[in-house]
């Protein structure tokens, strides 16, 4: 156990320099976009007034000394100010932050509630028309543009049956209304991932259903179901944890299209939209919080590794 709090504590000081690393490299890539102050005021403006603005906003330094400006304020808890809206980046965010959160959980929660115990199924009836049903199933998915799907839900569960809302959120999230404008959107971002985890879920299976482990439990006499899923499954689902934990940036990303599609009133849609205005201080802060959420999920993953698999080298 000690072991296992030492190599937790080594992951959380080696993501300050994947933290810090990424945020200078979307930095510079950023301000090499374009001249936010060239767009906000027009074509019609003349130099002195950009010359003006630059100041302004401090955007007449080195990009270098911006960037550590940046970091200090970052780390004092303030992402800077808007240069569209002049609202504060941090409150933004927080009004957003929540429903993207519950998007992509939600669709975490459908990806992994049907494909784990579908791969499984899967594995277990191995080559029977059980399998090939969800191979077929999984390709299919796997192949379908997100944007597509989505177009394809609105138009029958939104449009034809009218049983589910298609635009924005109709209300509080924990209300009827806003659970039912939850679901497309949801469904859209997951069903990707279903595919995905089934197809892992079921090659690792087969893997450690062949292990002389599995072998002696059954000879043991001990109920199916209790070998596959006791036994089996808990080290069948390390390569897919692993998975999932790596799709995470793939998540927020997807959640970009969707709410968009959706128009989810999410920060990914926030983020679409000031990259298009060349807001730079909210596209920042968007991309910070995505960073901070991702290298999370990512420690999320290594601890249920150090739970899941004794057989981990901690000191490696």
């Amino acid at each position: 156990m000690k072991r296992q709090h030492e190599f937790i504590i080594k992951r959380l000081i080696n993501l300050v320099p994947v933290i810090l690393g990424a945020t200078i490299i979307v930095y510079f890539l950023i301000n090499m976009t374009g001249d936010p102050v060239r767009i906000m005021l027009g074509p019609m403006a003349s130099q002195e007034e950009v010359m003006e603005a630059r100041r302004s906003l401090g955007l007449d330094q080195p990009i270098y000394i911006r960037y550590f400006y940046w970091l200090g304020d970052v780390l004092q808890g303030d992402l800077g100010v808007s240069i569209r809206k002049g609202k504060p980046v941090l409150t933004m965010i927080l009004e957003r932050l929540g429903n993207t959160l519950i998007l992509t959980i939600s669709a975490l929660i459908i990806a992994i509630g049907v494909a784990i115990p579908a791969g499984v199924i899967s594995a277990v009836k191995q080559d029977t028309w059980i399998d090939n049903v969800s191979r077929f199933i999984s390709i299919f998915w796997i192949s379908m543009p997100m944007f597509w799907l989505g177009l394809i839900l609105i138009m029958i569960f939104g449009v034809h049956l009218e049983m589910f809302p298609v635009y924005g959120m109709n209300g509080p999230l924990l209300s009827v209304n806003g659970l039912r404008s939850l679901v497309l959107p949801a469904v859209t971002l997951g069903l990707p991932q279903v595919a995905l985890y089934t197809r892992l879920t079921r090659s690792s299976m087969l893997d450690e259903l062949r292990e002389d482990y599995v072998v002696t439990a059954r000879g043991k006499g001990i109920k199916e179901w209790t070998v596959v899923v006791w036994h089996s499954l808990r080290n069948a689902l390390i390569p897919v944890i692993t998975m999932i934990s790596l799709r995470v940036p793939w998540l927020f990303g997807g959640s970009v299209l969707v709410e968009e599609v959706f128009a989810w009133p999410g920060i990914g849609r926030l983020l679409a939209n000031s990259i298009l205005q060349r807001d730079y201080p909210v596209v920042m802060g968007i991309v910070l919080v995505i960073i901070v959420l991702v290298v999370i999920v990512n420690l999320i993953a290594d601890i249920i590794y150090a739970y899941l698999d004794p057989r981990i080298d901690y000191d490696s």
